[in-house]
């Protein structure tokens, strides 16, 4: 078995190697910096943009590894190789060869779709792929993204020539960053959390310019697009009177419902994680003898990919042979 899952979280079998672990441990790659795929580990592996964004949520790490893309370097008798992921900046895949020359990739969250603020995703050859299966189920087909943004900006101008202010609301690190980039290209004022704009600093600090945007300080000007982590936005302070119209963005969209729970007016499917398409597709071009699938829609997966003639089963559950 490639990987197995241990109590911390995904670990590569027969190693103490963690993989994208939740609970502190003695090494783990951490393939992004969202916050449900970190922990105060005692040695990170991990881009240096992920190090930088990880260190800014948790404060000074102890012993950081940074290693960049495509360069293999040894721990012990393996050989490791970060790989561009596509998800946000710094993300990335994990592939380790073993001794024996076997290749085992954990992808840990992919996007396949060039985007404007993270590196494009590459494809990682191997013998075993493990995969985020987030939306790996079959109802999950994305629009493509650059319509999806071009209908973002219509509703944009659409309430700011209603007299609104358009309020849209994405995750803090990375997606937002994504939207701010395309309406400042766009020509748009842009005003956002503090939580956003301290990521926008990272994200230069490694080259990638965002766009301008102000910190919010309780006000909003004519003619701006405020962009908030949705948690914040439920703040009551935040919920201010002035005429407004709320989107989110979030690939949950093509669920019924989904403006609803998040206290908006719209949901728009922006996604920085590939849709199940692309993930069976993904899987097929790293040439994977076998596939094991893991996190959110596992099973919905391993059927997808069995269907597209891989060998393909759900962590944790054995695989299922054939009597005659």
């Amino acid at each position: 078995m490639a990987v197995e899952l241990r109590r911390g979280g995904l670990h590569l079998s027969g190693t103490v190697l963690a993989l994208d672990a939740r609970r502190k441990g003695e090494l783990s790659f951490v393939s992004h910096a969202h916050a449900d795929h970190i922990a105060r580990h005692d040695r990170v592996i991990a881009t240096a943009p992920t190090l930088r964004l990880m260190a800014h949520r948790l404060g000074a790490l102890d012993g950081p590894l940074s290693a960049p893309y495509n360069r293999p370097f040894a721990l012990g008798p393996l050989t490791l190789e970060l790989l561009p992921a596509g998800h946000i900046l710094g993300s990335a895949q994990l592939r380790v060869t073993r001794p024996d020359g076997r290749r085992i990739v954990y992808t840990g969250d992919l996007n396949l779709v060039p985007a404007l603020t993270a590196e494009p995703a590459q494809v990682a050859a191997c013998d075993t792929l493990v995969i985020e299966s987030t939306f790996g189920h079959p109802r999950y087909a994305f629009p493509e993204r650059t319509i999806v943004l071009q209908q973002v900006e219509a509703w944009v101008r659409a309430a700011l020539e209603r007299g609104a202010t358009p309020v849209l609301l994405g995750y803090a690190v990375g997606k937002a960053q994504e939207v701010i980039c395309s309406l400042t290209r766009s020509g748009h004022a842009v005003v956002a959390h503090s939580s956003i704009c301290d990521i926008a600093e990272l994200y230069r600090e490694f080259g990638v310019e965002v766009g301008p945007v102000r910190r919010f300080d309780n006000t909003v000007k004519a003619g701006e697009v405020a962009v908030f982590p949705p948690h914040a936005w439920r703040f009551q302070r935040l919920q201010r009177p002035w005429p407004r119209e709320t989107a989110v963005l979030t690939g949950w969209a093509m669920d019924a419902g989904t403006a609803r729970r998040y206290g908006a007016d719209v949901a728009f499917p922006v996604s920085d994680h590939a849709d199940c398409a692309a993930l069976v597709q993904y899987a097929c071009a790293t040439g994977a003898r076998e596939v094991v699938t893991h996190h959110g829609f596992a099973r919905e997966l391993a059927q997808a990919l069995s269907a597209a003639g891989l060998d393909a089963r759900v962590l944790g559950k054995p695989k299922q042979l054939s009597l005659f």
